[in-house]
Parts: structure tokens; C-alpha cells; sequence
């Protein structure tokens, strides 16, 4: 999930900063990615890891969405509000494209924690 949605929202984020009239657009995603990797490291890390043991102490055959906890699906509302808020909102496209390529960045690198243990867990095959 965080790498589909980080790999759209990096996408549409790369396009609003880099579609508009700035002479400083790639420092802007410079920027961005910078944040969105301190993002993934202090704080989306976490978050991985308490996912990966979640998954392997419920253990197989359980539902889809049970790797996130209900407190977790909370957050995961707010953010899909916070983000159509952003796209409808007075913000322009580069204020809400600099945050959409922050969160992307983020997701992405933190879901390379998430694809490691899987890879591990499968044995590698």
C-alpha cells in the first residue's frame, strides 16, 4: 500500500512543482525529498517495524487489512482528507506539490522496510 501510494503521490507532486512558472523548482523537490527522507527515518521507520511485527505475531490467513491497527486506519483517513484538502484548497499547486513529494518520498523509502522483511520471510525465492 505505502508503495503504490507514495509512488502516485510522488508522481503527481513531481509534476505540480516542476509544471509551474519557477526558476527554483528542482531545489523545491530537492527540498521535499530531503524532508521526505528525514520523514521515513525518524518516524515512518517505526511505524514499518511495528507493522512487521504485528504481521508476524497475527501470522497468516488473517484479513487483508489487519496489518494496520484501527488506531493506524484512523491516521490513514485523516491523511486521504488532509490530502484532498490540499487539492481542492486555496494552496497552490506547488505548495501542495512540495507536500505530496515530501509524503511520497516517505512512503517509499519506508515501505523498502516493509518489502525487505517480506523478501526475508519468504526465503529470499
Amino acid at each position: 500500500m505505502w508503495t503504490v501510494v507514495g509512488g502516485l503521490l510522488l508522481f503527481f507532486g513531481v509534476r505540480w512543482v516542476s509544471g509551474q512558472p519557477s526558476a527554483h523548482a528542482w531545489l523545491l523537490l530537492l527540498v521535499a525529498m530531503t524532508a521526505g527522507l528525514l520523514k521515513a527515518r525518524f518516524v515512518l521507520q517505526r511505524t514499518a517495524g511495528r507493522m512487521i511485527e504485528r504481521i508476524r505475531t497475527r501470522g497468516d490467513g488473517r484479513c487483508l487489512g489487519g496489518f494496520l491497527s484501527l488506531r493506524t486506519w484512523g491516521f490513514v483517513v485523516v491523511m486521504i482528507s488532509v490530502g484532498r484538502l490540499l487539492r481542492g484548497g486555496s494552496l497552490s499547486r506547488t505548495v501542495a506539490g512540495f507536500v505530496y513529494v515530501a509524503v511520497g518520498v516517505a512512503l517509499l523509502a519506508a515501505s523498502c522496510r516493509l518489502w525487505r522483511a517480506w523478501y526475508d520471510h519468504d526465503g529470499g525465492a
